[in-house]
């Protein structure tokens, strides 16, 4: 069963140097550690769920779980590895709708998780769902279902991959989109509040136009949502717009 999940950045600024001399991150770093740790401190396992181009490659597949052990490396969008936490999953995902994917090296979004698992004190191998970062159409059921199955009989905590829209303004990391910061308090709200019409609304969240916005939390959100699998929620989430993205960190708590 689910015990609590941590929504964090989905930005390789959470790694200490990755920007440089100047650190762009750390107040939100540290509280993505702290969100990280504290959903893990109840766990018996844990199960990162993150976004990446294609499900780690696959043009077929909504979610793929990796099998162990995977290492964390950054070096694709250019972190040099001596900067990450030593952090190794690999947790068997027993999830009989996901392919499962030999891999030895962890996708940047799911590395990143691996880094702040490790940031906050967590020893144990984590298991791995790599989800779309562009969704198809109708992929929201799939990963649903795959959220329930992935959490199975233990106490189980998910650490949560995403961020809101990347289009705001001209510091933003892509174009600017004047729909985003509309969207993105809407989302904010849903996320903080998770009541019974939060979670509907972000149920119902349409995965094309958060493609538009670059949402890449969209899939893995909705992975969670399953998971919940009908619990409650007691959130504790705020969103951090940083270099022209609009980033959520924080904690849900199944009760």
């Amino acid at each position: 069963m689910l015990v609590a999940a941590a929504l964090v950045p989905d930005t390789v600024l959470l790694v200490p140097g990755a920007s440089g001399r100047t650190d762009a991150a750390g107040a939100l770093r540290a509280a993505a550690v702290e969100a990280v740790a504290s959903a893990v401190r109840a766990a018996d396992r844990v199960v990162v769920v993150a976004p990446d181009d294609g499900a780690a490659g696959s043009t077929t597949d909504d979610v793929v779980a990796l099998a162990g052990p995977v290492s964390a490396s950054l070096a694709p969008v250019g972190v040099p590895d001596h900067l990450l936490a030593d952090a190794v999953g690999g947790d068997p995902i027993a999830v009989s709708s996901v392919r499962t994917q030999e891999r030895r090296v962890a996708p940047p979004g799911a590395s990143l998780a691996l880094h702040l698992l490790a940031a906050a004190g967590w020893s144990g191998p984590p298991g791995c769902l790599v989800v779309a970062r562009t969704p198809r159409a109708g992929a929201a059921g799939a990963l649903r279902t795959a959220g329930r199955a992935a959490v199975g009989e233990g106490r189980t905590a998910l650490v949560v991959v995403g961020s809101a829209s990347g289009r705001h303004g001209p510091d933003g990391p892509l174009a600017d989109d004047p729909a985003a910061p509309a969207y993105d308090a809407r989302l904010i709200a849903d996320l903080a509040a998770a009541d019974p019409d939060a979670l509907d609304r972000l149920a119902g969240l349409d995965a094309g136009e958060a493609a538009a916005l670059a949402v890449t939390g969209w899939g893995p959100w909705q992975v969670l949502l399953g998971a919940l699998d009908g619990a409650r929620v007691v959130a504790d989430v705020r969103g951090v717009l940083l270099l022209g993205a609009q980033h959520v960190v924080g904690t849900w708590v199944a009760a």
